[in-house]
């Protein structure tokens, strides 16, 4: 099985807030192309991103290196990146260990979060 049948990616917009769903799987099989998406999924005015990790299963070190990477690209062109994951799963708790919670924000639900880009913006 490749790595991108391993996840799923959806861009939606709520408002101008561009919501990027995250399912299954993201490791190092396939976190080029899905970073190379979600990029692709932010236009320039948007005033940021919501991640939503809330189908995810599964993340591996490539994983949160991409989200780290993704939090660099957005803060050079002054966008917001905030994450969307359950307070009770093992992705949150990879996020929080690996310290990527001290650099992005994360929110129990997809709402709050882009409430939070819109206060920002």
């Amino acid at each position: 099985m490749s790595g991108t049948a391993l996840v799923r990616v959806e861009i939606r917009r709520d408002g101008s807030v561009p919501v990027c769903e995250i399912r299954g799987e993201l490791d190092a099989s396939n976190v080029d192309p899905v970073l190379d998406r979600i990029v692709a999924g932010v236009a320039n005015e948007s005033p940021g991103l919501v991640l939503d990790l809330a189908g995810a299963t599964y993340i591996d070190s490539a994983g949160v290196r991409i989200l780290f990477e993704l939090a660099r690209r957005l803060r050079t062109r002054r966008q917001e990146l905030r994450i969307s994951v359950p307070a009770d799963g093992i992705v949150r708790r990879v996020l929080v260990l690996t310290a990527l919670s001290d650099v992005v924000p994360l929110h129990d639900n997809a709402d709050e979060a882009v409430a939070a880009v819109r206060e920002r913006s």
